[in-house]
C-alpha cells in the first residue's frame, strides 16, 4: 500500500512554478461551446495546452525542472524519455538556456513529434520500447555524458510546472467544481490536482485513460501501484504501464476516480472539436473531453475545466477522422 500525507509536491512548488515560468510560457486560451454543453449537460471549458509553446503542456514541467538544476548540472546538459511532447518541451528549454540535450525516443513515436524534437536542436537516441528498458537507455547516457535525467513525469519540478495550467485555469474559469485531466505517468494530473485542491479543496478530480490503458485506474483500485502490458491505444502520450512512484501517492490522494473510454469515443472527441469548434487536438488531449462527451462525468458536476493536453496530432491520423 502506497502511504498517504508525504507527496511529492504542495500548492507552494506549485507557485513558484508559475514565477519561475512566467514570461516563458503561454498563457494558453479556454475555450466552451454551446453545442458541447447542449451534449455533456453541463457548461464545459476546455483549457486549451496545444496552444502551448510546442504545442503541449510539457513545456511547463521541463522548463520549470531544468531551470531550477544548479549552474553546474545545467551546464552539462539534459537527457530525457519521450515518445514526443516531453521531448520537445526539453529540447526547448534546453535550447532557451543553452544547454545540450539528448532525447531517448521509442521507434514508433510519431514523426511529427520527432521532427520538432529535432528542430528545437535536440539529438535523438532510438530504441525499441517494446524490448528495451527506457529508463536504462536514458541512465546509460546520462552516466556516458555526464548529464542529468529529466524525467517525464516523476519528478517534482516537472509535477509543479505541470501544474501552473491548473491555476491559470482556475483563474481564467471562476468557480468550477469539476477538473478533468488525461493521466499517463501522472504529472499533469498530480501538478493539477494538487493546484486545485490546494485553491479549492471541494473541487472534484478525475483522471481518465483509455481501454488496455487503464494501469491508474487499476492501480487506484489496488491500493497500490499495478502494471499492465504495453497498451496499444492511439492515445500515445498515455501509453504508460504503471503510475509514477511520486505521482501515484498524490493522485491516491486527491483523485475521486478515473474514467476509461475507448479509441473510437476519442476520435469522436476529435471529429467534434476539428469540425464545430476548429481546434486541433491530439489523441491523448481529447480523453478527458470524450469521456464527458461519453456521459461519464457524474451528473451532479456542473461546471466542468478540462484539460486539454496537447494538439501534436500525426497528420497520418488526423487523414484517417473521415
Amino acid at each position: 500500500m502506497v502511504a498517504r500525507g508525504t507527496l511529492a509536491i504542495s500548492l507552494d512548488d506549485v507557485l513558484a512554478a508559475e514565477k519561475r515560468l512566467d514570461g516563458v510560457v503561454n498563457l494558453t486560451p479556454v475555450f466552451s461551446s454551446r453545442r458541447l454543453n447542449d451534449i455533456v449537460g453541463c457548461e464545459i471549458v476546455l483549457k486549451c495546452e496545444s496552444f502551448q509553446r510546442t504545442g503541449a503542456f510539457k513545456f511547463r514541467g521541463a522548463y520549470n525542472a531544468i531551470s531550477s538544476l544548479p549552474p553546474e548540472r545545467r551546464a552539462a546538459g539534459v537527457v530525457a524519455y519521450s515518445s514526443g511532447n516531453h521531448a520537445q518541451g526539453v529540447a526547448l528549454s534546453a535550447k532557451l538556456l543553452g544547454i545540450p540535450a539528448v532525447i531517448c525516443m521509442p521507434t514508433d513515436a510519431p514523426d511529427v513529434k520527432r521532427q520538432a524534437t529535432l528542430d528545437y536542436g535536440a539529438e535523438i537516441v532510438d530504441f525499441d520500447r517494446q524490448t528495451v528498458d527506457t529508463d536504462e537507455v536514458q541512465a546509460r547516457v546520462a552516466r556516458e555524458r555526464g548529464m542529468t535525467v529529466i524525467h517525464p513525469y516523476d519528478l517534482p519540478g516537472i509535477m509543479a510546472g505541470q501544474g501552473t495550467a491548473a491555476l491559470e485555469l482556475l483563474r481564467q474559469a471562476p468557480g468550477l467544481d469539476t477538473l478533468i485531466a488525461p493521466v499517463g505517468g501522472g504529472g499533469l494530473l498530480a501538478g493539477c490536482a494538487v493546484a486545485a485542491k490546494g485553491i479549492d479543496p471541494s473541487i472534484r478530480v478525475f483522471g481518465v485513460e483509455t481501454v488496455g490503458a487503464d494501469d491508474t485506474k487499476l492501480s487506484l483500485a489496488a491500493g497500490e501501484r499495478v502494471s499492465i502490458p504495453p497498451p496499444t491505444t492511439i492515445a500515445d502520450g498515455i501509453r504508460l504501464v504503471t503510475p509514477g512512484e511520486l505521482t501515484f501517492p498524490i493522485l491516491l490522494e486527491h483523485l475521486e476516480d478515473v474514467l476509461v473510454v475507448s479509441d473510437d469515443d476519442v476520435l469522436d472527441a476529435l471529429r467534434f472539436v476539428l469540425l464545430r469548434m476548429k481546434l486541433v487536438f491530439e489523441p491523448s488531449g481529447a480523453v478527458a473531453l470524450a469521456a464527458a462527451m461519453t456521459g461519464l462525468v457524474p451528473a451532479n458536476c456542473r461546471r466542468v475545466g478540462i484539460v486539454v493536453s496537447g494538439g501534436n496530432i500525426d497528420p497520418a491520423l488526423l487523414r484517417t477522422l473521415w
